[in-house]
């Protein structure tokens, strides 16, 4: 069997797996696991280099394959005025190393049937690469290259700045991919939260190599990354390959001060409304928000069990009331999307131009409800029911586990979260609640951003709150900081 063709079906089989629990949990027709038996993280092993790196490792022998994640912990909060540049230099270390070309690397990592991939996000970067027990003595090494001997060739780089550059133009022409970075510049207004990971099109176009170069001699120190591995192999053998292949590397060049400790941001102190102009836009895309909670938030796995309840699953009442009920969209949902330091809330969802006015006062009517104790002890079991249901199956496969670890290390949280998940569940009490609806959930001074056509929508918007008017096609946007 082609060896390509096999590693996918194994990838294929455990994501199907997952999936196929997840849909029969969701429509009531298995219980959760959890239910009947706590999920506990399994064991792993770390272990410090010699030159800081930290090392995450996690045995699972179900299937003949391997993940690693490599984490760095600067993101695009360090980018300062070079909007895009962490993410720019997480992908430019594939573009090839002092010893292989791009070509060389991709062809290498193809052959047998690999993934090798890299990305950034607000506060860390990462590599990961999944492959095949038997093929560890040729992806390690490859894996091993990109982070330590990035060659940032000019000619390549000139390349994918080219290709991103028109992926950034194209971005502006779908309201959904942008809508969250115009809401995190209303709440986080001045604050590093309100960067924007992939950058814009003028930011973009300003990049060059030497700044690449800077930002990876500055930021991908030893002791500014971890290792996870997750898979089918011994601890001893594994940290004996990584330390063979890390062990010794010490990049030193300009290696500046760490991560600034990020402050919470300033909370806005009136309503107002962003109207993203999109002249050909025949919908609204809209969300409507505020400040929310840090990952590190105690009270986070209670507000996940009271937001499935409001907008976190397909049954909850944004969704039953904007797509089920009325028609008026395909889809609402409500999140938290919280960081290392701050967070945000919002509602997100969209409708047709002439319906804007009445799904954004039906999507505030519903979420009013939280506070006229429509959450009864019924609604509540079941949302808990819900969560603890889809708990397991996020970390089900190596790859989600040694997501998890690198998620653990970046933000700091260790597996008394992952053990202690149902029984935090188990605990929230109505009268607990309502406590953390009137203490975490934004009731006053909403943000609200609304991508669609102005002229048609502008006036009406007012009574949201103070309008500012935009173009999409603008390169940025920033607002005054909002003072308490």
């Amino acid at each position: 069997m082609n060896l390509r063709f096999n590693l996918s079906l194994i990838i294929s089989a455990r994501r199907l797996r997952s999936a196929m629990l997840t849909v029969l949990i969701t429509l009531g027709l298995l219980v959760a696991p959890s239910q009947g038996a706590e999920f506990t993280l399994p064991q792993y092993t770390t272990v410090t280099l010699d030159n800081g790196m930290t090392l995450y490792l996690m045995e699972q022998h179900e299937v003949p394959m391997i993940d690693i994640e490599v984490v760095v912990s600067a993101g695009a909060i360090v980018d300062g005025s070079a909007s895009g540049l962490a993410e720019a230099t997480a992908s430019s270390l594939l573009l090839g190393t002092q010893s292989m070309t791009k070509t060389q690397i991709e062809e290498a990592v193809e052959f047998v049937g690999a993934e090798l991939s890299s990305s950034a996000s607000l506060e860390y970067s990462s590599v990961s690469a999944s492959f095949l027990v038997k093929d560890s003595a040729t992806i390690l090494p490859i894996l091993s290259d990109v982070i330590q001997q990035p060659q940032f060739a000019e000619e390549e780089f000139q390349k994918y700045q080219t290709r991103q550059l028109d992926k950034l133009k194209l971005r502006k022409e779908s309201p959904e991919d942008v809508v969250g970075d115009y809401f995190k510049q209303l709440v986080f207004a001045n604050h590093v939260y309100s960067n924007i990971v992939p950058g814009t099109a003028d930011t973009f176009g300003q990049l060059n190599v030497d700044a690449i170069r800077q930002f990876y001699q500055r930021h991908y120190t030893p002791e500014n990354m971890a290792i996870t591995v997750v898979g089918d192999f011994s601890t001893e053998a594994m940290t004996k390959q990584l330390k063979e292949l890390f062990n010794n590397w010490n990049n030193t060049a300009l290696r500046g001060p760490k991560a600034p400790t990020i402050a919470k941001a300033t909370r806005p102190s009136k309503a107002r409304v962003l109207v993203v102009n999109k002249d050909d836009a025949r919908q609204s895309t809209f969300l409507i928000g505020g400040a929310g909670i840090s990952r590190s938030d105690p009270d986070f796995v209670a507000l996940t069990v009271i937001n499935t309840i409001l907008g976190g699953r397909f049954s909850s009442w944004l969704n039953s009331e904007l797509r089920v009920n009325s028609g008026l969209s395909y889809g609402a949902r409500s999140r938290f999307s919280a960081l290392k330091t701050d967070g945000a809330f919002y509602i997100s969802s969209y409708t047709d131009t002439v319906n804007t006015e009445q799904a954004l006062d039906l999507a505030l009517s519903t979420y009013k409800r939280l506070w006229q104790n429509k959450i009864d002890t019924t609604l509540l079991n079941s949302a808990k029911a819900y969560v603890k249901g889809q708990f397991p199956p996020r970390y089900e496969t190596s790859s989600q586990l040694a997501s998890l670890l690198g998620q653990m290390h970046i933000y700091g949280f260790d597996q008394a979260f992952i053990n202690t998940f149902q029984q935090n569940v188990d605990s929230l009490t109505l009268e607990k609640t309502a406590a953390l609806i009137d203490t975490h959930f934004p009731k006053e001074h909403l943000q609200m951003v609304v991508i669609g056509k102005a002229e048609a929508i502008q006036e009406m918007l007012k009574k949201y709150g103070e309008i500012t008017t935009i173009q999409i096609s603008d390169p940025g946007f920033s607002v005054p900081e909002s003072k308490e």
